[in-house]
């Protein structure tokens, strides 16, 4: 695939890769962070997280998992909540050129956040 904006980016391919995921990854976490879930829900909340990061340029490959036990464990009264980062783990691998990378996003429990990152451990 041709990339029009190369000439805009002063770094390497694997540079551009990271890039490409960190962006993909704020995406998917300020897009979807405080949307209305269910149980009923998070099977078709997953697919299209993972379908609306698919269409994204230089995506490989994505995998979206809600957590159902946050989300049982947390329904008031009204049987929903909003999605948070601790319910998220998400991987996506980023092909740029001939370079690949994959960038995760999970909660880190001993550092109480969701934390972006590159490869590494899956919690």
């Amino acid at each position: 695939m041709r990339d029009p904006a190369e000439s805009y980016f002063k770094c390497t391919n694997r540079e551009r890769a990271i890039f490409e995921a960190g962006i993909k990854l704020g995406t998917i976490y300020h897009q979807y962070v405080g949307v209305p879930i269910n149980l009923s829900n998070l099977e078709s909340l997953e697919n299209a997280i993972k379908d609306s990061v698919m269409v994204q340029p230089f995506v490989e490959s994505a995998s979206v998992k809600i957590d159902p036990e946050m989300v049982k464990k947390r329904q008031g009264v009204y049987k929903y909540i909003t999605l948070s980062g601790e319910m998220l783990t998400v991987s996506v691998v980023i092909k740029y050129k001939d370079e690949s990378v994959e960038a995760r996003l999970n909660y880190i429990e001993e550092m109480d956040y969701p934390l972006m990152y590159l490869g590494g451990k899956n919690e």
